[in-house]
This record gives C-alpha cells, sequence and structure tokens, in this order.
C-alpha cells in the first residue's frame, strides 16, 4: 500500500508506502515527520486519512486526467478536420473511436481512495468500497472549511500594525 500526499511543512509531494505496523510518514525533503492515530490502518484497509485527521475518503477511477484531455482534443481535433472535408463517415468514426478508447481505458484503470480534506491518495489498499462514491455535499464542506481557513491577504500599503488592526476591525 502506498500514499501520496504534500507534506504540510515544505508542501512537497510525497509518495510513501506504509503497512499496518506504521505509525507515522516521513517527509524525504524536508524531514518532518506527520504521525497519524492508532487504528488509522487495520490490514491492508484504511479507515482514516493518514496525512490529515479527516475520515471522509471516497473512491475514485486513478485515471491521469492528461491522458483524458488529450483523448478528447484529439477526438474534437480529428473529427473537425473530417467534418471540415465533409468525410461524415470519417466524423463519426473518429468519434466512436475516441469513445472506445475511452471505454477500454476506464475498464483498465483501477481505482484509488482519496481524502476530501487533503486530498491524499492511497493505492494497493483493500475494501475501497466501504468508503463509497464522490459525494459533492462531502467535497463543498471541505471546500468551504478551506476557504474560511485560508490565509488572510495582507492589507496593502499599510504599517503592519495598521494591518493586523485593519484585519480585525474587516472580520478577516
Amino acid at each position: 500500500m502506498n500514499v501520496t500526499f504534500a507534506c504540510p511543512g515544505c508542501d512537497a509531494g510525497v509518495r510513501q508506502e506504509f503497512d499496518e505496523s506504521s505509525s507515522a510518514l516521513d517527509c524525504p525533503h524536508c524531514g518532518q515527520q506527520v504521525d497519524f492515530a492508532q487504528g488509522s490502518v487495520e490490514g491492508n484497509r484504511v479507515r482514516r486519512c493518514l496525512a490529515c485527521p479527516s475520515r471522509d475518503l471516497y473512491i475514485r477511477k486513478d485515471f491521469p486526467q492528461r491522458v483524458g484531455v488529450l483523448l478528447v482534443a484529439i477526438g474534437i481535433i480529428g473529427s473537425s478536420v473530417a467534418w471540415y472535408y465533409a468525410s461524415l463517415s470519417w466524423t463519426f468514426g473518429i468519434l466512436f473511436a475516441t469513445a472506445l478508447a475511452d471505454l477500454l481505458l476506464f475498464l483498465l484503470v483501477g481505482e484509488a481512495l482519496m481524502c476530501y480534506r487533503c486530498g491524499a491518495q492511497y493505492r494497493g489498499v483493500a475494501e475501497m468500497e466501504s468508503h463509497g462514491q464522490f459525494n459533492l455535499e462531502t467535497h463543498e464542506k471541505y471546500r468551504q472549511l478551506a476557504a474560511r481557513m485560508g490565509p488572510t491577504p495582507a492589507t496593502p500599503n499599510l504599517p503592519p500594525a495598521k494591518a493586523a488592526t485593519e484585519s480585525v476591525t474587516s472580520g478577516r
């Protein structure tokens, strides 16, 4: 089993192997250690995120999005060129071929477990189905939480003490 996550110390992407006996994740870039709660991993099953305190995880296809966008672009450009030359059979042939390629990739590509809060990706994990598919309501909850907890923009052209006072009075 492995996890890909952003280090909370240096924000570098880290991919690390783990198992049931692991108790922390280590960043090879800055050396920060991310401890996770006991019982987060049971056998080959992940019960909660190892990189953050979230219990909300979901399943998604482990498909590189750039490949999907490239496939769609090829289909659009190829069918547009065929349409320009008034070749209806080539136009629809190209569209159906790209749709078939997309379907085959969908069937062949495995799944990954994702964290709503920090975006950590888990591969090689058993019993992913227990976490369920993507839920827009849960995603929105974490998106709103990140927006509220995010860094506040500094007030331009004010001395630091005045900027802090301005931030407090404006409710930021």
